[in-house]
């Protein structure tokens, strides 16, 4: 029997355009979007579907409206009756993963979500931090460039994605320094087009304002497994889950560890949910013979949902 699994994607996934055929052809995606509009006080729905790509790569407009997309999505997939045994989110993607497994309302994982940006992106300055994605090099290689680099300025491991996959954060000196290292060996590296060193050290100082912001948000127990992106572990506790989200702006996120945990529980069905294919992409590289699938139009539905009469 399949065991089914939804992944939801995280910053960086984003595009202009993205959930409006769902949303011109399914009122319950439309009905998302209008929600996340009232939630708000502003028009999220336009920049999302008209606006330019500058707006939508700024972090606090980013980060609300890569979660509205991937519900709007979640809406259509639970109108059609499919649902998982366990979700999974990348960073960003946890508050997703959390709404859909009933932990989080809507309403408080967007709002969240909007200050959480607010205070990442307020906390290096614009142009001194970043990201880069090293790929090619194992994790311990590179961390060992990471810790050579150190003199220059703070750089870590921030994002363990997939064998030959991981992203970096830290100061733009350092990341250069970095990237110049691993191509000395011959892997490849690419700055990453954000302006904030998510999952590293340097955002500790969100650690307080986060802690206090989540003091006064409900959390439930998830209705399904939930894996987390700090520990590659489920979690069920609300206090537990409330601490990993404080964690998880200063903490390396373990994708590979926690899609590897899932297929190890026998879950041999993923469903990528919202905007792009990245997660997609990852499974390819962590278990080529694992079914991943992404969902983010119809185009795609139509596909999911054929696939699922045949299997």
């Amino acid at each position: 029997m399949t065991k089914c699994a939804f992944l939801f994607p995280g910053q960086g996934a984003q595009y202009v355009g993205m959930g409006k055929d769902l949303a011109d052809s399914y009122k319950c995606a439309r009905a998302v979007f209008e929600e996340a509009d009232e939630i708000l006080g502003f028009k999220l729905s336009k920049i999302i579907f008209e606006g330019t790509k500058n707006d939508l790569q700024k972090t606090e407009i980013t980060q609300p409206a890569v979660l509205t997309t991937s519900l709007a999505v979640l809406s259509v997939l639970r109108e059609q009756g499919i649902h998982p045994q366990a979700v999974a989110g990348l960073s960003l993607g946890e508050y997703s993963a959390l709404v859909c497994a009933g932990v989080l309302t809507f309403r408080d994982a967007l709002l969240v979500v909007q200050k959480r940006s607010q205070f990442m992106q307020e906390t290096v300055s614009l142009g001194q931090g970043g990201m880069a994605a090293i790929l090619g090099l194992s994790g311990e290689e590179v961390q060992n460039l990471c810790r050579q680099s150190l003199t220059i300025g703070h750089v870590e491991p921030a994002n363990y994605n997939c064998p030959g996959q991981i992203v970096i954060a830290g100061y733009q000196d350092a990341l250069e320094e970095v990237c110049r290292l691993a191509r000395e060996k011959k892997a490849r590296a690419v700055m990453l087009s954000v302006s904030v060193p998510f999952h590293s050290m340097l955002l500790l100082p969100v650690k307080e304002k986060m802690s206090s912001l989540l003091e006064n948000i409900n959390f439930s127990k998830p209705i399904f497994s939930f894996v987390s992106n700090i520990c590659a572990a489920y979690l069920s506790e609300p206090g537990e889950i409330r601490e990993s989200l404080v964690k998880q702006v200063y903490s390396p996120v373990y994708w590979d560890d926690s899609v590897r945990l899932l297929l190890r529980d026998g879950y041999d069905l993923f469903i990528e949910v919202g905007p792009g294919r990245v997660l997609t992409g990852f499974m390819k590289k962590i278990d080529k013979d694992t079914q991943a699938i992404h969902l983010e139009d119809r185009l795609t539905l139509d596909r999911l949902l054929k696939f699922l009469q045949e299997v």
